[in-house]
């Protein structure tokens, strides 16, 4: 019997869930998680000098406490920029094709991270930033990808193969940005003659992250297949844009563009992405709430961990030096990364999507308690092996939480209205998220200073933490048992 298809019809229907596992398409997934490399690679690199130029571009006239402000203001330009054009980049996927907004999105990594390198004052550096997050629209097209290359069966199975270019992005950057940073210093032989990287010691490494965004353009050139089946021509499009406005000031009444594919709005037609009012269901909005709030609570968390390491143990922390924190966080990436590819699938199978979520976000809770107890440990016995204990038992305890990223991107996938419209469900998605993480480490960070500046209010900021966990997991419980079935 066939049943009514439309905008609230889930793309992933009951039935998919029963099929026999399909084979991974490999020959587009190993692109895909190529292509992924970019991102970390690009953001993680200016990690290790991003302190020091800010003192060098003088902006801070020598007062060592605005550093981090200024540092601060330059990461979240970023986010404000993302979360303006990440939806329309997105919905355009859903028109012209994935490949070229992912072509787009690299050119504008690649170039940004030139001008990055090659700025001598704060609004340069600002400039830059601001390029790369409003060309970058690049994360919600490759989920989108991912979902377009698989279906119900080996979803789970793709999805955790995701941290592992992100493990490896994230522990390159840091690598490539430090160690080429002031070459003529650090390198005299090879560089010290240099009058150019003298005088731009910085360059050379943005230049290395700048060239393999170029070198992703290329292979997602020559390599990637379109995964949209219908694609329009972004003059159609625009020429299809204008015509229905003329015919709406013209007529009375409007009468609907049947060219223009926007217009038709609950068609059961999935080739027709659908308008971004039809996109605003209850699955859409559900779906969208869980990964904002997992979002806040996840980059709240993390911006946490490394500064409660590094605060000295009387004030409330940890009291570790920088390379120790780099260790623990770099042993922790690739935990976590091995831990995604080889359980996330087998977990998702047995236990189904929500139950993963749903344990993966109350994972926080203990991690939160965690943070006074290592410090009461510390305070009591120093730092030894049950300090370390502790902090390993917390750090594992957190990885189930980063496997609720891809519960979401499957959720987020589920409740697109149509297949036509999942770059539009996601930029959505990724538009929400953005906005969060701009707010996330700043109210985090400055409740973290509140606590330590008050002792009355010590636990000010844990107790900050574990309202965005129960919100987080609140927001959970609104989920369906299964992203697979009908909501």
């Amino acid at each position: 019997m066939s049943h009514q298809v439309d905008e609230e019809t889930p793309l992933l229907q009951p039935e998919e869930q029963h099929k026999i596992k399909t084979p991974l398409p490999w020959r587009q997934l190993s692109v895909i998680l190529f292509l992924q490399l970019t991102e970390p690679i690009t953001a993680q690199a200016v990690a290790p000098f991003a302190p020091q130029l800010i003192r060098d571009v003088g902006v801070t006239h020598g007062d060592e406490s605005r550093v981090g402000y200024f540092v601060g203001i330059m990461y979240s330009v970023f986010y404000v920029a993302q979360a303006l054009t990440t939806l329309q980049w997105n919905r355009l996927s859903d028109h012209v094709g994935r490949k070229p907004v992912i072509l787009t999105g690299l050119f504008g990594i690649s170039a940004s991270m030139f001008l990055f390198g090659l700025s001598k004052t704060f609004g340069g550096l600002i400039l830059s930033r601001v390029l790369c997050g409003a060309l970058n629209g690049n994360g919600g097209v490759i989920k989108s990808m991912m979902i377009d290359v698989t279906d119900s069966s080996n979803i789970a199975q793709a999805y955790g193969f995701l941290p592992l270019p992100w493990m490896t992005g994230n522990t390159l950057g840091p690598l490539i940005g430090g160690s080429l940073s002031h070459p003529a210093d650090r390198f005299p032989r090879l560089f010290g003659q240099s009058t150019f990287l003298k005088t731009y010691p910085y360059f050379l490494a943005c230049a290395g992250p700048a060239l393999f965004a170029a070198l992703s353009w290329l292979v997602t050139y020559m390599l990637l297949q379109e995964t949209v089946p219908t694609t329009t021509s972004l003059w159609s499009l625009i020429r299809n844009r204008c015509r229905t406005v003329l015919t709406f000031v013209h007529t009375k009444p409007p009468q609907p563009d049947r060219s223009d594919s926007d217009t038709v709005q609950g068609s059961p037609n999935d080739s027709r992405p659908l308008p971004l009012s039809a996109l605003m269901t209850p699955h859409v909005l559900i779906a969208t709430l869980n990964y904002a709030t997992l979002a806040l609570l996840d980059i709240a968390l993390r911006s946490l961990i490394p500064v409660f390491y590094a605060t000295p143990v009387d004030m409330g922390g940890l009291g570790l030096d920088p390379p120790r924190i780099g260790n623990i966080l770099a042993v922790f990436g690739i935990a976590n990364g091995l831990f995604q590819v080889f359980f996330f699938a087998r977990l998702h199978d047995r236990f189904g999507t929500k139950v993963v979520f749903t344990c993966g976000v109350a994972s926080s809770v203990p991690t939160i308690i965690a943070f006074p107890i290592i410090n009461m440990l510390s305070r009591t016995y120093g730092i030894d092996a049950t300090v370390w204990l502790a902090v390993g038992l917390q750090l594992t305890i957190s990885i189930a939480l980063n496997m609720c990223y891809s519960c979401a991107a499957m959720y987020i996938a589920a409740a697109s209205p149509n297949r036509a419209s999942l770059g539009a469900t996601n930029g959505l998605a990724h538009t929400v998220a953005a906005c969060v993480r701009i707010i996330g480490p700043a109210s985090a960070m400055s409740m973290f200073s509140f606590s330590v500046r008050e002792p009355y209010y010590a636990w000010a900021v844990y107790y900050f933490m574990m309202v965005l966990a129960l919100l987080a997991v609140g927001a959970s419980l609104l989920l369906p048992p299964s992203n697979m079935e009908a909501w």
